[in-house]
């Protein structure tokens, strides 16, 4: 997978945001069937500031949040508990757009005594199943969503964070 990496926050490199999110996108999409080198994704690893504000203009909720996806395509499935379509390699080359805040999941992470790769693969595996049309509105939704979270996980060799 091609996953192009803006750090605005210098303390995600400490973490190896790159690798990680390579290593979390490769993974969703290959627990998905699809051919992860087909796809392309962007992802902004910033601070609570720069998510906040995001989050103010895209969703009108003006404060931070963990993580934030902008899907290239609606692809989501129309009956609960569906699977949405899945994207064309050559149609739908790019994916779409995440953004990752540090303080948040920093903050996450400890409460949650769960280590920051970890705590931070998961909303990055969450957030490759949203830019999938993967949703958690709708009870039905969540629960497959949330099982597709903890399967790609485990199989990263990574506890389930429900």
């Amino acid at each position: 997978m091609s996953v192009d990496i803006i750090i605005e926050d210098a303390r995600w490199a400490d973490l190896d945001i790159e690798a990680l999110c390579s290593a979390a996108a490769d993974a969703t999409l290959g627990h998905l069937g699809l051919d992860a080198e087909a796809f392309e994704i962007s992802v902004l690893a910033c601070d609570d500031a720069r998510i906040a504000a995001l989050n103010t203009s895209f969703r009108g909720k003006a404060q931070p949040t963990n993580v934030l996806s902008w899907p290239s395509a609606e692809r989501g499935a129309p009956t609960p508990g569906g699977t949405p379509d899945a994207p064309d390699p050559v149609r739908d080359e790019e994916l779409g757009d995440i953004a990752i805040a540090y303080e948040t999941c920093a903050a996450e992470a400890v409460r949650g005594d769960i280590p920051l790769h970890a705590h931070a693969t998961h909303l990055v595996v969450h957030a490759v199943l949203h830019l999938l049309g993967y949703d958690h509105l709708r009870d039905a939704d969540a629960t497959l969503m949330e099982t597709l979270e903890v399967e790609i996980l485990g199989k990263m060799g990574l506890r389930s964070p429900y």
